[in-house]
This record gives structure tokens, C-alpha cells and sequence, in this order.
């Protein structure tokens, strides 16, 4: 019999276990622990975090939103010494932070080739980009009037060529990992303003520094 009784209760004991384990409740999971190790005899377990792997994400996310906003606020004091006013913002979405660059500053109409001013601007960029470990979209815009050159056969071509020049000096200049960075042209498909007026279509040719969460 009394063979027989440690039996049901260590019976008893592994099933109220397979009890707590099943209910994904670490807190609960440590408490019946400890009770059952005072029962068996067993020291008590260590101390657990109540949210798990919950709570490294948090922990994790909260860390990332601090340097988001630390690189925006350096971002915004260069933006600031150099007067750039509207022609650049920087914008929270839910794919990160995104540095809007208005055509007028960065680049001649029409064209691709970076403005030798606004390239002390870019290296500046650069240097803060570079303490940060997050992956860093392109993206070149146009308006939605035909561009029908030699270099540029369509908005397509002026859209590609922007965000890879902006890319390559951020990566061959401005020391960015090639590994991080990568392009897109958006031709005139993702407007921010209507292309009905001169100042909606000045909003639309941009590019777009995406620094992705």
C-alpha cells in the first residue's frame, strides 16, 4: 500500500506538471515548480521573465525605436545647417523612416546627376546611416509628364537612374555597406500630390531614402 500510494502521487505530481506546461504560462509554470520541488524535495528553479520571449521583442523593438529617433534627430539638424526647408522631410511609416528629397535640391530637371551641393549634404547623411545596422531602400519618383530623351527613354529609366545615383555615391562615398542598400523606380505610379498642378508635380519628383525597421 504504501508502495502503491508513491506511485498515485508522483502520478499526481506529473500530470498537474503536464497541467502547467500546457497552459503557456510562465508564471504559472514557475510557480507549480516550486511547489512541487518543495514537495519532491528539489531545490526551487530559477527565476524566469514573466513575458519570455515577448518581452526580449519589446525589449528589442524599444531599442530600435530609440536609434530610429536619435538618427532623426541628426538627420534633421543636418537638414537644418544646410536651409533645406520642405525640400527634404523626414517621415515615419510602417516600413521605417523615410528621408524625402525634393527634385529641386538634389538634382537638374530632367536628369540624373547628383548636384555637387547637395553631395556634402549626402556624405553627412552617410556618416549617420552608417551606425545604424537596418537595410536602406532607393527610391526614385517622377511626375507624370513624358520624358522622351536620348539617355532617358521614359519616367521608368529617369526613376531607376536617380535612385541609383543616389545609391552608388551613399555606397562608394559615403561608405555604406553594399549589402544593405538596394533601388527601385517608381516612375510616376506612387505620387504624393496631384500631377494636375506645377506644385503637385514638384512634390512627386523626389527620391525617397527608405531606412527599413
Amino acid at each position: 500500500m504504501i508502495t502503491y500510494a508513491d506511485l498515485i502521487t508522483l502520478l499526481l505530481g506529473l500530470f498537474i506538471i503536464l497541467y502547467a506546461i500546457s497552459n503557456i504560462d510562465l508564471n504559472k509554470y514557475k510557480k507549480m515548480m516550486n511547489v512541487m520541488g518543495n514537495i519532491f524535495g528539489n531545490q526551487k528553479i530559477e527565476q524566469v521573465n514573466n513575458t519570455g520571449s515577448i518581452g526580449s521583442e519589446k525589449k528589442s523593438a524599444k531599442k530600435e525605436s530609440s536609434q530610429m529617433q536619435q538618427l532623426k534627430t541628426k538627420i534633421a539638424a543636418i537638414a537644418n545647417d544646410y536651409h533645406l526647408g520642405d525640400s527634404f522631410k523626414i517621415l515615419d511609416n510602417k516600413r521605417g523612416v523615410t528621408l524625402r528629397i525634393q527634385e529641386k535640391v538634389i538634382f537638374p530637371s530632367g536628369k540624373a546627376t547628383l548636384n555637387n551641393n547637395f553631395k556634402t549634404v549626402l556624405l553627412k547623411i552617410a556618416r549617420v546611416l552608417r551606425s545604424i545596422k537596418n537595410d536602406i531602400r532607393v527610391e526614385g519618383h517622377t511626375d507624370n509628364v513624358p520624358i522622351n530623351s536620348k539617355q532617358y527613354p521614359s519616367n521608368w529609366h529617369l526613376s531607376v537612374a536617380r535612385a541609383l545615383n543616389t545609391a552608388y555615391f551613399l555606397i562608394t562615398k559615403g561608405g555604406l555597406n553594399p549589402d544593405k542598400v538596394s533601388i527601385v523606380g517608381y516612375s510616376e505610379y506612387r505620387p504624393i500630390a496631384s500631377n494636375a498642378t506645377p506644385e503637385g508635380r514638384a512634390q512627386n519628383r523626389r527620391v525617397d531614402i527608405v531606412i527599413i525597421k
